[in-house]
């Protein structure tokens, strides 16, 4: 059974979106959920795995401290709303990761910090040394100065970008959703799930649909991508439901959670293509 080699992975990476650190009745941070999300996550590092969390979540913190009744559309207003949150939000992962003793870091990219040689290596080797030194990173897109991220980009690429980067053995993305459907299951109930994905081939990626999050910029489209650029790199990939983040053990023990993706490592992948790509 492919699934079982999950158990093997050394190198996880972790991405989670907005919708899946927030109350749904009122959009503001779900403090009892990101506490146990940390602690999974602290498991994973005293079990001698390197971890990273993507988290979204800096606009949408920055716009409720502010007292703003939504979040903006103005660039600059966004901008500032990612400044303000992003330094909330990590202030928070570290008081709830300082209570299980692990120590975490703040990366923050951009398309120039990956697209050019240069800074791209120095990103790999930041992330070599956390490692190293047992840290956990928490990356996000640099927002407060990247505005075709807030419009355009999402953290399912992100995060596979990064899990190619540091050369992962899994991404795990905790959406909204059981995983994939054959239909959108909101609309169709007669939607069938999909366990195992082999091959993304063309069939599989007409099944990508919009966002239905509030909050969030990412669909099941996205993910599917998302899984292409990491397969391609020769990491496996899981999309499974955030509701209950203790879904990461049980995805770590091969249990069948979600939709696995089965990495086919392209030969010809190098790098420099997928970032030329962006």
């Amino acid at each position: 059974m492919l699934r079982e080699r999950i158990k093997d992975a050394k190198r996880i990476v972790i991405k989670v979106g907005s919708s899946s650190l927030t109350y749904p009745e009122t959009g503001k941070l779900d403090l009892a959920r990101m506490e146990i999300l940390v602690r999974q996550l602290s498991s994973l590092r005293n079990a001698g795995k390197d971890v990273v969390l993507v988290s979204s979540g800096a606009i949408m913190v920055g716009w409720q401290a502010l007292g703003l009744a939504r979040r903006p559309h103005v660039v600059s207003r966004t901008q500032a709303c990612a400044s303000v949150g992003q330094a909330r939000l990590m202030m928070l992962y570290q008081k709830f990761f300082s209570e299980y003793g692990q120590n975490c870091s703040q990366i923050l990219l951009t398309k120039y910090s990956l697209v050019h040689e240069l800074p791209r290596n120095n990103a790999m080797n930041t992330f070599e040394e956390l490692f190293d030194l047992g840290v956990i990173p928490i990356v996000n897109e640099n927002d407060t100065i990247s505005t075709d991220e807030i419009e355009f980009g999402d953290n399912d690429t992100l995060s596979a970008i990064v899990a190619s980067l540091i050369h992962a053995d899994l991404l795990i993305l905790l959406s909204d959703i059981d995983g994939l459907y054959t239909d959108d299951p909101n609309r169709n109930p007669d939607a069938k799930f999909i366990d195992e994905v082999q091959e993304i081939n063309d069939d599989i990626l007409k099944l990508g649909k919009g966002s239905s999050s509030a909050v969030g910029t990412g669909g099941m489209a996205t993910k599917l991508n998302a899984a292409k650029l990491v397969g391609a790199s020769g990491c496996d990939m899981v999309i499974a439901n955030a509701q209950d983040f203790h879904i990461i053990s049980r995805i770590m023990q091969a249990e069948k959670e979600g939709t696995f993706f089965v990495a086919n490592r392209d030969p010809n992948y190098k790098l420099d293509q997928l970032m030329e790509a962006l």
